[in-house]
């Protein structure tokens, strides 16, 4: 193990252990600490990020607004963390009254009439509090997740989401293809939720995101196509103390025509819904990595991008 991977590993098991034991305004107040000042460096994290949202806002938001945002966006963003270290510590009932879900019944349905159903997430709000809920009304849920280095640190990730009550399927160096298992997954009655607003596999589908070309992963897609079973698209936000999401009405699901034509068409669907929902609360979605191909902006230099 490199040192690098050394401290990652390090630093994520100290986050478990003390951030989970301090009192929650201490911890909360710490995170915010830290966005804040990582808004007023102005990093290349903070630098994407602004780049990034810009696109959602577009030209028109005078900069001191935007500043802004890049700050509440870097706060939303640490207070994940800060929730993702002590989610393992809440009570079910704890996990039930701090995440509210609009239309959850959708959901419910899908598992008491054995369809199943296949959920786009963005990375937003704390998809990790919203898979725990459904964890918390039992309904069963699988998913699939990055195989991060050092492995040790990815056994911490996998342990740490288990307890949460989900099923976790590497994305790479599985027993079975991923897309195998999860295609039993949603035939056997499960929920099978999948991150769907940045393409980790280089083999993701075209297609148009806030008025500019990216890739997004065909996995969703693919399942519902398949199963048949429904296509959600839920946006993740923050409303105050809680942490909200909202199913959308099933995806429409084309019968006709080649496979790869109607993965295309369903996935510019998933993006569509997914920019709905970024839009109506930007400063919740955690996109601090490269996602459009234009490189548009990206020559600028955003040194001041961010701060307060």
């Amino acid at each position: 193990m490199s040192a690098k991977d050394r401290i990652a590993d390090l630093a994520y098991a100290a986050g478990w252990g003390l951030v989970k034991g301090m009192p929650a305004g201490a911890a909360a107040a710490l995170f915010r600490a830290g966005a804040d000042r990582a808004a007023r460096k102005g990093g290349p994290g903070t630098q994407r990020l602004a780049r990034n949202l810009r696109r959602v806002v577009g030209p028109d938001m005078p900069e001191a607004e935007f500043e802004l945002l890049v700050r509440d966006g870097l706060r939303s963003y640490a207070r994940y963390w800060m929730e993702a270290f002590r989610l393992p510590k809440l009570s079910r009932h704890d996990l039930l009254k701090g995440f509210v879900m609009d239309n959850e019944h959708l959901l419910g349905q899908s598992v008491e009439t054995g369809t199943g159903c296949v959920v786009a997430l963005p990375h937003a709000g704390n998809f990790d509090f919203a898979g725990a809920w459904v964890g918390a009304h039992g309904w069963p849920m699988t998913t699939v997740a990055e195989r991060l280095k050092p492995e040790r640190l990815y056994k911490r990730f996998l342990a740490y989401r288990e307890s949460l009550g989900m099923e976790i399927l590497p994305a790479t160096g599985g027993k079975r293809p991923p897309l195998d298992v999860l295609l039993e997954r949603v035939q056997e009655g499960r929920i099978v939720p999948l991150l769907a607003d940045r393409d980790l596999s280089r083999r993701g589908i075209d297609v148009q995101f806030f008025g500019a070309r990216t890739r997004m992963p065909a996995g969703p897609a693919v399942l519902a196509l398949r199963t048949g079973a429904p296509l959600y698209v839920v946006s993740l936000w923050y409303e105050g103390p809680t942490a909200r999401g909202r199913v959308h009405d099933p995806l429409p699901l084309p019968t006709e025509g080649p496979l790869d034509e109607r993965v295309k068409a369903v996935t510019q669907s998933v993006a569509d819904q997914l920019a709905v929902g970024i839009a109506e609360h930007p400063a919740d979605w955690h996109m601090l990595q490269k996602l459009w191909l234009d490189h548009q902006g990206d020559s600028q230099p955003l040194a001041e991008a961010g701060r307060t």
